[in-house]
């Protein structure tokens, strides 16, 4: 972690206190998942108590997006229908977006910002498929909360933030790189700290500390990410107020080699993950 004073730590510590808890539909969705012998019909239970996420769960699965042959009307139908973590990932989803800020006074676009962690949730999950050795659905949350650091700044440190964003566009320098001359820190340190707050396995925590680090990170679910990340800014899939594409670092090329661009052909359409990620956010964002 990066070597922060006791004024900014507590900064920190604060806006983190004030970011809102998932709610207790999905923090019960992970704790199940979390055991073994967890069953569907467990999951189907905890959905249907949360009215809300029980609506927009339906309403995806319904759209045009899913195009199924006949209309899903429960969850015990969905879940069914397309698996218990399709539909798991699905409402982590939904309340992702649904806790985030409308607005924000640093001009971060958050609908931009949704776009980019749905797609690089998507794309860290389909790496990690090839990989074997990563959990896809794990990789997918690392990939969905990767960057909710910077949700975290824009909120609580708008001006400071603002300026690192300015400072990223106009030098063509990493936001990460510029929060941490701007603020004292990057995003990766306040997302991590908002992990721990919302009690993710500490696997998960670490891989979004070191999303930006280059010296292996937490293997297989560290790569998928990072070069999940690259992927979904070179393909321009939203805005994660960063357009610097970084190299694929040694540690990472081992499981997917070091060329991006043969990288991202290897993974053949992802207009299917950006679609799904455009329909996530609508999804989450509507009453």
């Amino acid at each position: 972690m990066n070597q922060i004073s006791p004024e900014l730590a507590k900064k920190l510590t604060q806006a983190v206190e004030k970011m809102p808890a998932f709610p207790k539909s999905v923090q019960k969705i992970l704790e199940l998942t979390r055991n073994m012998d967890c069953q569907p019909k467990h999951l189907v239970q905890v959905i249907e108590k949360d009215p809300v996420m029980t609506v927009k769960i339906l309403r995806v699965l319904n759209s045009a997006y899913y195009n199924l042959p006949n209309k899903i009307s429960s969850v015990n139908h969905s879940v069914a229908f397309l698996g218990f973590n399709t539909i798991k990932n699905l409402a982590l989803g939904i309340a992702s977006v649904g806790i985030l800020p409308k607005q924000n006074d640093a001009g971060f676009d958050i609908q931009q910002y949704l776009l980019h962690s749905l797609t690089t949730a998507g794309i860290a999950k389909l790496l990690a498929g090839k990989l074997g050795g990563a959990d896809p659905m794990d990789c997918y949350i690392a990939g969905l909360l990767h960057d909710f650091g910077k949700v975290v700044f824009a909120q609580f440190m708008p001006g400071e933030f603002n300026r690192a964003l300015q400072k990223s566009s106009g030098e063509n320098m990493p936001l990460h790189e510029a929060e941490s001359l701007i603020i004292g820190v990057d995003h990766s340190v306040v997302g991590s700290m908002l992990a721990e707050k919302w009690q993710f396995d500490k696997v998960l925590v670490d891989c979004i500390r070191n999303h930006h680090s280059t010296d292996g990170g937490e293997g297989g679910m560290w790569a998928s990410v990072y070069t999940a990340n690259q992927i979904s800014k070179k393909m321009a899939f939203g805005d994660s107020g960063d357009s610097c594409i970084e190299a694929i670092p040694p540690a990472a090329c081992q499981y997917f080699g070091s060329d991006i661009d043969e990288i991202i052909a290897s993974l053949g359409d992802l207009s299917k993950i950006a679609e799904e990620a455009r329909l996530f956010s609508q999804a989450g964002a509507d009453a």
